[in-house]
């Protein structure tokens, strides 16, 4: 895109930017269907005059404002160029990045094209990649350190995306083998008091994981890779007393291990192998009386050469936007009413405290 130079009008302290779209992108791919991404960008600086003609884009309005807008729409014609669409999330999205950088909430190191274009896994027709600053680093760490940590609420993408990583280094041959793992507590039930078989009791804590295998191998292919042992998913219990070799292990709902679950969790960890944990430390399951395992390893591992803790917050929740708000709506009311996922520390939901 080519920019004219932005003229100031001191009377009113405004400033103008006039942006020529490239004859190759039609103008709907900037603009999007009915508008609808030119509305996003409208509805986030309501304070500047934006107009349109022919393939030229016109922004009116404080200096600051015109700026971050000249910005946004250099960072959606470089992601276009990649023949990625555009859409109304990935514009708020990148428009959040650009205020965060600028009101030096962030450090600013990646644009929202580099975020928004970086592919994890291209599997039946979709591409997985992060789509939040925070989850691009959180991905880079997966990269870098043996041991990565994800902690953030509901919908942020932390086993998802950890499990995109894990399919990759499978298929690139980097790892034998993918090993699926979680607590199985949930919101105080107990396992014993489940009708069926052992197996049939552990599967409803272990099918979130098959569901985000489904979304990224042939389904067919998953029997095959799990009778040869090349995928195992299965309770934290049946990690004891094990040396995981080669092997890209994750440890979900870590919040709901005790402190000595996660120290022998953690050494399992074997040659040439990788581990990544994640989990929610605001909803924890634990029976009245039991510390959270991630809870405290987050001061025992804190510093610790190759060991890498990403936080994630409800600016990175990528569920129905409701989410985000309902996990920030949750926050403030513990914090003006001294509770913890809104009930009094020590009387949750089952009668449990969850430490």
């Amino acid at each position: 895109m080519t920019q004219s130079s932005t003229a100031h009008t001191p009377a009113q302290e405004q400033a103008r930017a006039q942006l020529t779209v490239p004859a190759q992108h039609p103008m709907v791919t900037v603009l999007g269907s009915g508008d609808s991404l030119l509305r996003v960008i409208e509805k986030a600086f309501p304070a500047a005059d934006i107009h349109v003609r022919g393939n030229e884009i016109s922004a009116v309005g404080d200096p600051k404002d015109v700026a971050l807008i000249s910005r946004v729409f250099d960072e959606m014609m470089l992601v276009l160029r990649t023949g990625q669409p555009m859409t109304e999330d990935a514009v708020e999205r990148s428009i959040a990045m650009l205020k965060a950088s600028d009101n030096g909430e962030s450090d600013g190191q990646e644009t929202p094209a580099e975020v928004l274009t970086q592919n994890i896994l291209s599997s039946r027709g979709r591409t997985i990649r992060p789509k939040t600053l925070n989850q691009k680093r959180y991905v880079d760490a997966i990269d870098k350190h043996t041991i990565v940590f994800g902690i953030g609420p509901a919908g942020t993408g932390k086993t998802y995306l950890a499990m995109a990583k894990a399919v990759q280094a499978l298929q690139s041959k980097q790892v034998n083998r993918i090993i699926l793992t979680r607590p199985a507590v949930e919101a105080g039930e107990r396992l014993g008091f489940l009708p069926g078989t052992l197996y049939e009791k552990i599967d409803p804590y272990l099918r979130p994981l098959y569901d985000a295998l489904h979304d990224m191998l042939d389904p067919d292919s998953i029997p095959r890779l799990m009778a040869a042992g090349t995928i195992e998913v299965a309770p934290l219990a049946y990690m004891r007393g094990r040396t995981l070799n080669d092997a890209f292990i994750i440890l979900d709902e870590a919040q709901n291990t005790s402190p000595e679950q996660m120290k022998m969790f953690l050494t399992r960890l074997g040659f040439e192998s990788k581990i990544v944990i994640t989990g929610d430390v605001t909803q924890v399951d634990l029976p009245d009386g039991t510390k959270s395992g991630l809870r405290q390893v987050q001061d025992i591992l804190d510093g610790v050469d190759d060991v890498h803790f990403s936080r994630l917050s409800s600016q990175d929740v990528v569920r129905h936007k409701l989410v985000g708000r309902i996990v920030d709506a949750y926050e403030k009311y513990d914090t003006t009413h001294g509770t913890q996922n809104g009930t009094h520390k020590g009387r949750g939901k089952s009668g449990h405290k969850g430490k």
